[in-house]
């Protein structure tokens, strides 16, 4: 079976595929949980936060770190940071007057060093 590109179409006598489409229908991923996916993966187009994820994947660190290492001025690095706290990727711990930022859980990790492993598979 070839694979129908972008521009082409099922020609005027295709009568679809021998798929059970009710069954496929039935496990589609929900309107509401589409949305949030998305909303996440916004969360990951900004090279910035890519950048925060990064270097939250090695090590906990506090706002004043991460505008070390991406040579970034504190306000812009905390803009991103209350951002993907938001969207639940990192969390916050707080030490005395210090705010120490880490990766929210263990997905996170993953979803980043997979995507990383994928841009970089040939």
């Amino acid at each position: 079976m070839r694979p129908i590109q972008a521009t082409e179409e099922c020609d005027s006598t295709c009568s679809g595929s021998e798929a059970n489409l009710s069954l496929i229908k039935s496990g589609m991923i929900a309107d509401k949980a589409a949305e949030q996916m998305a909303d996440w993966f916004k969360a990951f187009s900004d090279p910035t936060r890519i950048r925060i994820v990064d270097v939250l994947l090695r090590n906990e660190l506090c706002v004043h770190d991460i505008t070390v290492l991406l040579d970034m001025g504190q306000s812009a690095v905390s803009h991103q940071l209350r951002f993907l706290r938001n969207m639940r990727i990192v969390k916050r711990r707080k030490q005395g007057k210090t705010v120490y930022y880490s990766l929210d859980d263990a997905h996170i990790e993953q979803i980043f060093l997979q995507t990383l492993q994928h841009i970089g598979h040939e």
